[in-house]
């Protein structure tokens, strides 16, 4: 059982009709944009319709033009370019973008996606110089490089040319590139306000892409469609969780619709060992929990250079077996992902009275601890940081609750770690294994601190009370599907019913652990069907006959074709003793 909290009060009711008479939809959608911040007409109208020309000018992006200036300049002289991505989906996606346009150009380029395990995150001098002395001539980063600063100076020593492209928080001093893009760049470091300080890597590699792309076709003649590159910009944007808000809402709403085209042969192969027909409309959520992790699980067990292949792969048959041994490797991944959050819970379970958890398993795998860390955190709903043995060393994974900045936090143990870096409900960190006793005590004294003692309760935010007639009515359910696609700073809608009664009640699923139930609104005796996904144990067969209150979605379910209204519940209170 969570806490409910209540949005505000939606404005006057005249108001909202009038609006919604001129917008075309039912009041119910112009009370939700009015509750999340939307305040006219116009922008309403933006937000349900996210056009490709609401989309802004690169140059709008502080260092945008001298980073597509620089790669022009090195294009047009013939050198060759050095990709540098990330080992997760927006730095792959991100890579596979610039690779495509540079060689729609000609441009001698290549990319290198660093193992995780042998190289770390981000920039290392070893890889730099041996691709220096493998004739790179220009570093291009994408999703990664804005804190490498010793690597970069070295990839100036040894004569390159170095364009940073980033979106992650920058350091004080910013390495000495030729150029940096970052939308995160605040005014003293060149940067300031721009069309989406929220942009994922692959969003930066987009749009500057899109610019060196109209410099190039000046020159040329040659323009390649950047359209065709959106279903990359929203699998990196989704999966790397940013705000789909603004710029990110559009390159994500017109790139689902390039994902359901399916004519990238990697990603219909994908969609199909993800067990959806290659031309399907799959929305954020499955792109998400279906699609990224497929891509992920390269990165995390094996070699990140197999999803680039995959997405690279101009024909479905070479495409599918790629497909094939990432769906084996993320089977691979659910399965370590498994055994390190039973051992890791149980741990914690041990911890009764730690505000902030600290855990260590000597052979939890690196690349699967972040994850089991978000499970902790949705389990137990305490801040939790997750360690492994690296080498002589320890590395971690963090995640926290919404109350407690976690990078905060680790600030106050700097001193007992050998490094670390994130933000307020992600971080990473490396530590001596002789001071873990150490971490354990202070990271739990740094949670209590802002905590205190008593446990905490989850929350969850209901947009208002909705009765069975209207959360029935298809005209409602299909406007409500303009507001996606939903995800962090466009939450999906959640609605508190009246008073039910739950009439019958079933389990489904491979492990029998969903249930369907069938409940009936007192008020209207209208009656709906309502799925509360893993909540076998919680809801029991004795739960038949019982009154409560649903915290829920309503959606349409068109399942053989057949469509159907269906409520996906989020949380319940019980009415009765």
């Amino acid at each position: 059982m969570k806490r409910w909290r209540f949005r505000a009060a939606a404005p006057d009711a005249g108001d909202v009709r009038k609006t919604a008479a001129r917008l075309g939809v039912p009041p119910l959608i112009v009370r939700l944009l009015r509750q999340r911040g939307l305040a006219d007409v116009a922008e309403m109208d933006a937000f349900l319709s996210p056009n490709l020309r609401h989309l802004a000018a690169p140059d709008l992006w502080p260092g945008m033009a001298r980073a597509a200036e620089t790669l022009e300049k090195a294009a047009l002289e013939g050198k060759t370019i050095v990709i540098w991505g990330d080992y997760d989906v927006d730095g792959i996606t991100g890579s596979t973008l610039a690779l495509e346009t540079l060689s729609f150009h000609g441009v001698s380029a290549r990319v290198h996606l660093p193992d995780r395990r042998r190289e770390g995150y981000g920039l290392n001098i070893p890889e730099l110089e041996r691709l220096a002395g493998e004739g790179a001539n220009v570093l291009l980063t994408v999703d990664c490089g804005i804190s490498d600063t010793a690597a970069v100076a070295r990839a100036r020593e040894l004569g390159l040319t170095v364009v940073v492209s980033d979106h992650h928080l920058p350091p004080p001093c910013l390495p000495e590139a030729h150029a940096v893009v970052n939308p995160k760049l605040p005014p003293e470091q060149g940067g300031g306000e721009n069309p989406c300080p929220h942009l994922a890597g692959v969003g930066v590699a987009f749009y500057l892409m899109a610019d060196l792309n109209a410099r190039l076709a000046a020159r040329t003649g040659r323009r390649m469609d950047m359209r065709q590159t959106l279903d990359l910009v929203a699998l990196g944007t989704l999966a790397d969780m940013v705000p789909l808000t603004g710029q990110n809402r559009i390159l994500v709403k017109n790139g689902l619709l390039k994902i359901a085209e399916a004519r990238r042969p990697g990603l219909a192969a994908l969609k199909s060992v993800s067990g959806y027909a290659p031309a399907a409309v799959l929305g954020a959520g499955q792109v998400v929990f279906n699609l990224a992790p497929r891509i992920n699980a390269a990165g995390r067990l094996g070699s990140p250079r197999l999803a680039h292949e995959l997405l690279l792969a101009s024909e479905h048959d070479e495409a599918a077996p790629l497909a094939g041994r990432l769906d084996e490797m993320n089977t691979a991944r659910r399965a370590e992902e498994e055994r390190i959050f039973t051992a890791a819970h149980e741990q914690a379970l041990n911890c009764p009275d730690s505000v902030g958890l600290v855990l260590y398993g000597e052979d939890w795998h690196q690349g699967v601890i972040g994850i089991v860390a978000s499970r902790i955190v949705e389990a137990l709903y305490r801040p939790v940081l997750i360690l492994c043995a690296d080498g002589a060393m320890l590395k971690g994974s963090g995640r926290s609750v919404s109350e407690f900045d976690l990078h905060a936090g680790l600030c106050q143990c700097a001193d007992v770690l050998a490094g670390f870096g994130g933000h307020r409900q992600a971080a990473g960190l490396r530590l001596d294994p002789k001071r873990l006793p150490e971490l354990r005590e202070r990271f739990d004294a740094a949670a209590r601190a802002a905590l205190g003692d008593t446990p905490l309760t989850p929350s969850l935010t209901i947009d208002s009370e909705l009765g069975f007639a209207e959360a029935s009515d298809f005209t409602v359910l299909k406007a409500l599907e303009l507001l996606q696609p939903f995800g962090v700073g466009n939450p999906e809608p959640v609605f508190a019913s009246t008073p039910l009664l739950v009439r019958k009640r079933r389990v489904f699923g491979h492990g029998r652990e969903h249930v369907a139930l069938d409940v009936v609104e007192e008020s209207s005796g209208i009656s709906l069907q309502a799925k509360a996904w893993r909540a076998a144990e919680a809801l029991p067969p004795s739960i038949a006959g019982r009154r409560l209150r649903l915290a829920f979605t309503p959606g349409i379910n068109a399942y053989n074709g057949i469509a159907s209204i269906e409520l996906t519940v989020k949380d319940w209170e019980f009415l009765d003793a």
